[in-house]
């Protein structure tokens, strides 16, 4: 699926009516059915304020939504999206002016206890919304599965940018493990170890995704409980053992 945020510069009075029309007819021709199913889920709510916002934001308007000075904009786990999001088509110039708002984001000073504990809810939020009551392993969802390596690089990009600046460059999970285990912050050898587990469960994935898309990617346990051990003992050094995911 597509997140998807629409950000529009320009001082027109109707300049806002114009460019929701257009985002509307975007997610129309996005969304097309095709003789293979539909071409893209498109999901709006990491707009600002979520479901109940405008389709689109002036570039000012998404700024200071996510500034928040005063206390009315945007949550961590929205600038826990900000870590793995880029800039997509458009005006260059706009591009621009997003990935600075992004990274001066990304580089605030952050207090620890606080971004851990905002990241472990959201990660607990997610975990609640895809129960899985099977014998099998969730390789997505599941305790040492992908969404957990996605959520440990995510909170060591929150909380270290701004030490380490080159943690703000969105290079995906596989990169940006090797890029913090080179910063220090986790073991390089245990770095390298998840990022093959990594890449192994997308490769999964993948080849799921392939034959049956709407499908939970759901495997045998035994198969890879030692790849779900190595992810969830890298969890429990980033988080602390008492902060199990699911719990």
């Amino acid at each position: 699926d597509l997140d998807l945020v629409f950000l529009f510069e320009d001082d027109a009075q109707d300049a806002e009516k114009i460019y929701m029309r257009f985002a509307r007819r975007l997610i129309n021709w996005l969304t097309a059915t095709t003789g293979s199913g539909v071409l893209f889920d498109v999901d709006m709510r990491l707009r600002p304020n979520g479901e109940s916002g405008m389709l689109v934001s002036s570039v000012d308007s998404f700024e200071k939504y996510q500034k928040n000075e005063d206390g009315t904009g945007a949550w961590l786990w929205e600038h826990q999206a900000l870590t793995r999001a880029r800039y997509a088509a458009g005006d260059r110039d706009i591009g621009d002016k997003f990935e600075k708002i992004r990274i001066e984001i990304l580089r605030r000073e952050r207090n620890a206890g606080e971004t851990k504990a905002e990241v472990l809810k959201m990660r607990q939020r997610m975990h609640d919304g895809h129960p899985n009551k099977t014998e099998l392993f969730d390789v997505k969802h599941d305790e040492g599965g992908m969404v957990d390596v996605e959520f440990i690089v995510q909170y060591l990009v929150l909380q270290y940018s701004s030490k380490f600046p080159q943690l703000v460059n969105n290079f995906g999970n596989i990169k940006m493990l090797e890029m913090v285990s080179d910063a220090g912050l986790i073991p390089k050898d245990l770095a390298f170890e998840v990022s093959a587990i990594y890449r192994k469960y997308r490769r999964i994935q993948h080849e799921f995704r392939l034959n049956s898309p709407s499908v939970p990617v759901r495997v045998p346990k035994e198969e890879f409980a030692e790849e779900a051990q190595k992810v969830r003992a890298l969890w429990s050094l980033v988080f602390g053992p008492s902060e199990g995911q699911g719990t």
